[in-house]
This record gives structure tokens, sequence and C-alpha cells, in this order.
């Protein structure tokens, strides 16, 4: 068992990498499509999004950390650091690698947002997709936990609801807005009936 700690530490710790993840692109979603109201919510909801990145982070480097240590596989820092390096499961791993640099992106550059451009900061935050879709990816095709159909579901559940919320956010960004009416000002809607009828003259 002590010469396997790393081994089911590493699995682990990808497996919460994977989880909070996703949590953390669907949170992101349903505030950002206003599925869920942010005027109803308390403020520590309102942070979540941010506490599940920052968890992601965490369990990653402790993922990362104990692949270093694992002596079955026997990575090195090149291997962790460089897609296509590895000589075990090449693909698999550089899959990981790259999901690595985007979520690293992501929370770099959420934890300076307001000192750079708000158009810098949205750029690199929609980096957080293809993250999770190479964290999938890598948790497929270089995981061993794929045989166990609990995690089977739990990743599908997420990818499902992540591609969900996705389609809703980008329906609800092509919707054409109301263009005003010359005439009125208004941007739509009935126009105010008006009498067609001729004006009475005044007695005199």
């Amino acid at each position: 068992m002590p010469d396997q700690i790393w081994w089911y530490l590493a699995r682990s710790s990808g497996i919460v990498t994977l989880i909070a993840s996703g949590a953390s692109v669907i949170w992101g979603l349903l505030l950002s499509t206003r599925v869920i109201k942010r005027r109803s919510l308390p403020k520590w909801l309102l942070d979540l999004h941010r506490f599940l990145g920052a968890i992601t982070i965490a369990f990653l480097s402790l993922h990362l950390g104990s692949l270093l240590a694992d002596n079955y596989t026997k990575f090195s820092i090149a291997d962790l650091a460089i897609p296509w390096h590895s000589a075990w499961k090449s693909t698999a791993v550089a899959w990981g690698v790259m999901a690595a640099y985007c979520f690293v992106v992501v929370q770099a550059t959420s934890l300076v947002r307001t000192r750079i451009p708000r158009k810098i900061w949205r750029g690199t935050h929609y980096a957080s997709f293809p993250a999770f879709a190479l964290a999938l990816l890598h948790a497929a095709t270089a995981g061993t936990d794929t045989a166990n159909r609990a995690y089977v579901i739990i990743a599908l559940l997420l990818a499902t609801i992540t591609v969900g919320l996705i389609l809703v956010r980008v329906i609800a960004t092509r919707k054409p807005t109301p263009k005003p009416d010359s005439r009125t000002g208004s941007t739509g809607g009935a126009r105010p009936a008006t009498s067609t009828r001729p004006r009475q003259p005044v007695g005199r």
C-alpha cells in the first residue's frame, strides 16, 4: 500500500480536478446566461465560481505532484510540462498538459481581473471551455477509472450540462434586439392610437 499511495493520490486528485473544473464552468454559465438571477443569490454563492476555480488549481497541483512522486510511471517534469513528451500514453498525457495550462491562465487572469483590460480577461476566460474539454479527453484516455460506472456517469453529466448551457448562451446572444421606431422613439409594440375624426370647432 505505501508504494501505491502516490498513484492512488494521483488518481483521486485527478478526479476531483475534473469535477471541480466542470462545476466551475457550469456555475459560470448559469450566472452568465442568467438562468440563475444574481440578485436573488447571497454573496458567497456569487463567489462560488471563483472558489471552484481555486479548488481546481489546488487539486491539479496535487495531481501533478503525485505523478512526479509515483515510481510506477516515473514521470519527469518535462513529461508533465511539454505536450507529447511523455513516453507513457503520449497523446493522452498531452491532453492533460494542455488542459493544465488553460486552467492556470484562466485562474491567473481572474486574480488580476481588475488590473487588466476587460477584453483580455474575457478572451482568456473563454479558455475554460477547451480546458474542460481537454480534461475530459485526458480522463477518458489516460485515466484508469473509466470502468467505474459512477465516474463515467458523473463525467457525462458534467459534459452534457456544459454543452446544454453553452447552447443556451449562444441562442440568447443571437436574439435580435428590438430597433427603436424613428417616429415614436419606442422599441417596438403598438403605436399609440390617434383619432382621425376632425376636431370640433370651439364654440363661439
